[in-house]
């Protein structure tokens, strides 16, 4: 069974950060978590327009720049944010993000 690493949040700058969210692909998928209220959601769920490996690419860089975490449930990799720890360390970050979304 594949697990994946997420990088403890005081390793990543904010620059890094960033840079994950930067991208119009990786907002989309922070801006359908931000909706989801928490719930965890599998990859084949989010409607990006772009094919399977470039999705896998957006998820991984937004795991490893510590905005969000995967799990594995099955033969699923469930995707979430990292919420409070994303926020304990860029505070505010996610909630700019989230009235974006809203307007």
């Amino acid at each position: 069974m594949r697990s994946y690493e997420h990088p403890p949040l005081n390793s990543i700058e904010l620059p890094q950060a960033l840079h994950a969210l930067s991208d119009p692909c990786r907002l989309k998928i922070v801006s359908t978590l931000l909706e989801s209220n928490g719930q965890l959601m599998a990859c084949n769920e989010f409607d990006l327009g772009v094919s399977k490996a470039t999705a896998s690419h957006h998820f991984d860089v937004l795991r490893n720049s510590g905005v969000t975490q995967t799990i594995v449930q099955g033969t699923k990799c469930m995707t979430s944010l990292r919420i409070e720890e994303f926020e304990d360390r860029f505070p505010g970050v996610l909630k700019l993000i989230a009235n974006e979304v809203k307007d």
